[in-house]
Order: C-alpha cells, then structure tokens, then sequence
C-alpha cells in the first residue's frame, strides 16, 4: 500500500507540474505576435469599374445610365435609392463588409466623406464604362482613364487625412483593389452598336483586353499592388441580352457567351503575364472567375434558392433597366429575393450575396 507521506509528495509534484505548464504556456502566449485583423491587413477597399461595383458616382454626371430614384435601393439600409443598380448592397459593399472595414463602399463623387472613408476607401465606379474608352463615351459617364484621375486627386485628399505622405503612401500599398468591368464593351459597344465593327471580334477582344493591361499598369504606378480583375460573366444569359438576340423563347445566346468565354480565357493570360513580373514588381494580381459560378446559378436555380433566372425582378423584367425601371412604369415583384436579377442587367442583393460567398469561398479577400 502507498503510504500517507508518499501520496502527499505525488499530490505536490502533480501540482508544480500543472503550474510549471501553466506558466509555460503564458509565456509562450506572451511571446507570439499578436494576432492580425484582416482590418490590420487590409486598411482600405478601392474599386473601378462599372455598374456592378458602382454606389453612386454616376449622379453626379449628365447621363442617363443612373438609378438614384426608386425602387432601386428598396431594400438598401432606409430603402434608400444611392445610385447602386440593385434592390441593396452590391459586391463592393460585401467585399468591404468581409474585409471588416466598412459595411458599405461609398461612391467618391457627389458623396460628403467623411476622415474615415477617405482611410478605409471608396469607389470610383462608373455604370456603363469598360476598358474600351469608346464604351463610356458612348453613354456620358467616366472613362477608367477618368477614374484613375479621381483617384490621384483622392490620394491628395489621403495625405492631408493621413498627416503626412508616408502613411498615406503605405494605406495605398497595402490596400486591396477591385477593377470590375469589361461586359459592356461586349455587350453594348460591340454587339449592340457598329462603331467597332471595324474590328472582327478576335481584334477587338485583343484590343479590349490591351485597354485592361494598360490599366493594371497605370493603376500600378500610382501605388497599387494588391489587384484583384474580373472577368465578364455569362453574357448571353443576362435578361437584357436574351430579349435582344436570343429569339422568341429568349434563350441564352451561345454566341455572346462565347466571346465572354474567349475575352476571359485572354484576360487571365495576361494578368499572369503581369503578376510580379518585371515590369509590375511585387505585384500581387488576380484574375476573378465570375462566369463558371453565376452560369450555375443560372442553370441550376433550385440549388440556390432561385424561382426566376431569366429576367428581372423590376417590371416586366425582359427590358427594364435604369430609368425604365421606375416606380411609375415598372412595380417590382413581390419578393426579389426569389430572383436573380434586379434589372435586366444586374442581381438582386440576394443574388449577389450568393455570388460573392462563392468567389470569396474560393479566392478568399
């Protein structure tokens, strides 16, 4: 048998061992760095491009390609029509809300920022722009050459925000960048008017697809490294474009879907090419797939939840788009949440939450 003064010393050295561990593992804990927010990573969301990732800066313009009025923004924080083309919050508001910066991505023009949105970023989106100038030209809105002017004038704003050019210099490096555009180059400049026709549509692809690398590079230059691109998504299943070329039964047009497939396939080449190269040094670029998951989403609705797919939620859903979706002309289904288009060009909030979960599920933010 153990005998009492025996279980005594076992009991103690059971006890210095556990406080021997304890003390271990506080300083240990002590020691490691802290944990990094992904705030602390990513200090600011900036984004170009077009109506997808646009809050509002086209109100500020003399265009028609606006939707600052109802019902837009119904189901926006106190319904409130700011110029997104959706029901709600677009990507750049999900991908600012993900990064923990900001639950929303304001629009930089015609909008009263604030200290803290000129430090955690804004947009300089502009619907109905593409990498193509002509694209923006066509329809009065800004070009991505313009958005990079607004962007230089918002890095002066940075600095005197940010005491000093050294800070603003490092928010700048060290922020993320969203460039979303590209479809309406396809989908308007090309198919839907002949003032490119001079180009058959290999050319004008590769020309297209130049404008994007030209931009990556200028956007380089004046800071950004971390980059993320999108491609075009399926554009011969977008409402608009069904009713335009896609027959009586408003099918999905192969041929547009193609050109998208192709634009895509050259775009990521490129921005390979670029990433980290020698001409882009320290580059982080990404290319952005949106076309494999919004075509599930459109051929396999029951899987997200969706009733309609081909057309939109505003009105009759197969035309209305900006300002013939109005509360005049255009009452909106009962439910959007039930469909994946808004417009007959852009997702529901729903829609595009979906959408987004799936990209950030695999290229993370």
């Amino acid at each position: 048998m153990v005998s009492r003064r025996t279980l005594l010393v076992m009991m103690a050295t059971v006890v210095v061992l556990h406080r021997s561990r304890t003390l271990c593992a506080a300083a240990s804990a002590a020691a490691a760095p802290p944990a990094t927010t992904k705030q602390a990573r990513t200090p600011a969301l900036f984004v170009f491009g077009d109506s997808i990732v646009d809050p509002g800066n086209n109100n500020a313009l003399t265009t028609t390609v606006r939707c600052n009025f109802p019902p837009y923004g119904q189901d926006f924080p106190g319904h409130n029509a700011t110029g997104r083309f959706s029901n709600g919050r677009v990507p750049s508001d999900i991908v600012a809300s993900r990064l923990g910066i900001k639950e929303h991505l304001p629009a930089y023009l015609g909008t009263e920022l604030s200290d803290f949105d000129l430090l955690t970023g804004v947009s300089f989106a502009s619907g109905g722009c593409g990498f193509d100038p002509l694209t923006a030209e066509l329809v009065s809105v800004l070009t991505m050459d313009n958005q990079l002017d607004l962007f230089k004038e918002y890095k002066e704003k940075l600095e005197r925000v940010a005491s000093g050019a050294h800070r603003a210099a490092d928010i700048v490096s060290r922020s993320l960048y969203m460039v979303v555009t590209g479809t309406d180059d396809l989908a308007n400049t090309y198919f839907t008017t002949p003032f490119r026709r001079d180009y058959d549509l290999e050319s004008y692809i590769e020309f297209v697809v130049q404008c994007a690398s030209d931009f990556i590079k200028k956007l380089y230059g004046l800071g950004a490294r971390r980059i993320n691109i999108a491609g075009a998504p399926p554009i011969g299943c977008v409402p608009s474009q069904r009713t335009n070329a896609g027959g009586l039964e408003r099918e999905c047009v192969p041929l547009y879907n193609q050109a998208a497939v192709v634009f895509n396939a050259a775009l990521e080449k490129e921005i390979k090419r670029l990433n980290g190269s020698d001409a882009l040094p320290a580059s982080v670029l990404q290319y952005i797939d949106l076309y494999t998951p919004l075509l599930d989403m459109i051929q396999r609705p029951d899987a997200y939840g969706f009733n309609v797919t081909n057309r939109g939620c505003c009105g009759t859903g197969v035309f209305e788009v900006t300002l013939t979706c109005n509360r005049y002309t255009a009452e909106p289904c009962r439910d959007p949440s039930k469909f994946l288009f808004w417009d007959t060009y852009h997702l529901t909030e729903r829609g595009y939450d979906l959408l987004m979960a799936q990209i950030i599920n695999r290229y993370g933010v």
